[in-house]
């Protein structure tokens, strides 16, 4: 008869020493106690953490340190205990569900760029540990009779590797449905988040843990920083308030706009057709700003109004730019729900003519739409259409909800540029890190979306493409280069190959 082949951990547990072997025991009968999942969760994370030992062992990490990276200790209580909690939405999170349409959601990507390809046996462990500091990400979504809700989700979170195109809708709604997913590839690390969980600050609060989680776990001591969460930690007050409540404004203003100009091209059927990065050294770009006398945001913008126009055929209406504003800079909050609004920087087509026409308009506009007062209106404004929502039943709010905030779909604006500003690192990162970068995912009318994101040395302008037409990213390529900027492209639907415009600048 065929002796049955011993699984690779069994093999792995006969070839230790006797105090080892009793370590590694002593260790799952630890696990154990830790866990009150099913017992699928439960055999799912114990294979993980049987594969991150053998990781170790094959990397000559011996057994007690490598049981001291993983030390049961950071499960803490998360996966013991029933999901009893229960989170409301913030004022900004409410509008998303409601809006979904044809497999289209508000969805965003972080991306931390390592050195080193990343090793997936110790990232799955780094998001285990992770995850339970973050307890308001580990939800489902789900609907009550007047508003969705996040519903707490006890369940193994599986990192996935990265196959197909970025920013892909995430299933929720459905039983145990996540989310937020994470991927990896090659030496990135990312995390794709459906916009009810957070914005763009609190997602790179939870993406900063894990990548600091993740280079523990590889054996690189953690340092302390305001940027990094403790793992370990009880999550307190306030980290999931609905901030919108706070301001201090006594009339509610903002959303209520026009129909914008649309660049040419036809929508795609599978979006995003392509992702564009553009690098840039980062005091180069600040230098060319100042130059100009504006900040970064107002460069881009401008540049982004005159690569629009080039990229329609219009010739008469408004170019108009969404832009997010982080409204902690006027109110600190250690939220990590939403407590982002937008600014629009509109201009009629005829007056985009040059840079040096541009500029002044466009630093009106931001010095004028972005100040705490108007901000304050708006984010009022989003607070009290909540609540005059608040009984009326969810069937029939998402048609009301649309005619109350105004919106008319994409349609509004040409186009989005979020720059979520430089990122704080403690000073170890850059011996890990390369660079960062954002994605927003693709619109359903919009042809393109942009964001701005700056690590170190390296700022990170994105590209996403509803559309084949080429004429904005060759524009903005254009222009960049024409102020003297020396730029790197990458990117496409999966990463893969280096663009056409990057091979052009040869």
């Amino acid at each position: 008869m065929k002796r049955k082949k011993e699984s690779p951990f069994v093999e792995y547990l006969g070839y230790l020493n006797d105090n080892d072997l009793a370590l590694v025991k002593a260790f799952f009968v630890n696990f154990k106690q830790h866990m009150g999942l099913s017992l699928s969760e439960e055999k799912k994370l114990r294979a993980d953490a049987e594969n991150a030992l053998m990781y170790y062992n094959a990397v000559g990490v011996s057994v007690s340190e490598a049981l001291r990276r993983l030390d049961n200790q950071h499960l803490g209580g998360f996966y013991a205990r029933p999901p009893l909690l229960y989170y409301s939405l913030d004022d900004a999170a409410k509008i998303y569900p409601l809006s979904m349409r044809h497999g289209q959601m508000m969805v965003f990507r972080l991306s931390a760029i390592l050195k080193d390809d990343i090793v997936p046996e110790l990232l799955q462990i780094a998001l285990t540990f992770t995850i339970k500091r973050f307890p308001r990400f580990a939800t489902t979504l789900k609907k009550g009779f007047f508003w969705h809700y996040l519903d707490a989700n006890k369940q193994r979170y599986a990192i996935e590797k990265e196959e197909h195109i970025p920013c892909r809708p995430i299933k929720v709604g459905t039983t145990r449905s996540k989310s937020f997913r994470v991927l990896y590839y090659k030496g990135r690390i990312s995390v794709e988040f459906f916009h009810t969980l957070t914005d763009g600050r609190g997602g790179l609060v939870f993406l900063q843990t894990l990548v600091a989680t993740y280079l523990e776990l590889m054996g690189v001591p953690k340092i302390k920083h305001p940027s990094i969460l403790d793992i370990d930690e009880t999550p307190p007050i306030g980290e999931d308030a609905n901030e919108f409540k706070r301001t201090s404004a006594k009339k509610a203003s903002g959303f209520k706009e026009r129909k914008a100009l649309q660049m040419s091209g036809k929508v795609a059927n599978i979006r995003p057709t392509q992702i564009l990065h553009f690098k840039m050294n980062s005091k180069a770009l600040y230098d060319v700003a100042k130059k100009y006398d504006v900040t970064i945001t107002a460069y881009i913008l401008a540049l982004i109004l005159l690569a629009s126009k080039h990229a329609t055929d219009a010739d008469k209406g408004d170019l108009s730019i969404q832009l997010p504003v982080d409204m902690r800079k006027f109110y600190p909050s250690n939220t990590l729900a939403n407590f982002s609004l937008y600014a629009g920087i509109r201009l009629d087509i005829m007056k985009v003519t040059n840079i040096q026409d541009v500029l002044p308009l466009v630093k009106a506009q931001l010095a004028e739409k972005t100040t705490n007062e108007v901000m304050s209106e708006m984010a009022y404004s989003a607070h009290k259409m909540n609540t005059n929502l608040r009984f009326i039943p969810l069937f029939l709010k998402s048609p009301i909800a649309k005619l109350a905030y105004g919106l008319i779909g994409e349609a509004i604006f040409t186009t989005t540029f979020s720059n979520v500003g430089v990122v704080k690192s403690p000073p170890y990162f850059k011996e890990y890190i390369d660079s960062f970068d954002f994605i927003l995912g693709p619109p359903a009318t919009n042809r393109v979306t942009t964001t701005l994101v700056t690590y170190e040395d390296v700022s990170t302008f994105t590209i996403t493409k509803s559309t084949k037409d080429p004429s904005f990213e060759e524009e903005m390529y254009r222009l960049l280069l024409k102020d003297g900027l020396e730029i790197e492209v990458e990117g496409s639907a999966v990463y893969e190959h280096k663009s056409r415009i990057s091979r052009q600048k040869h």
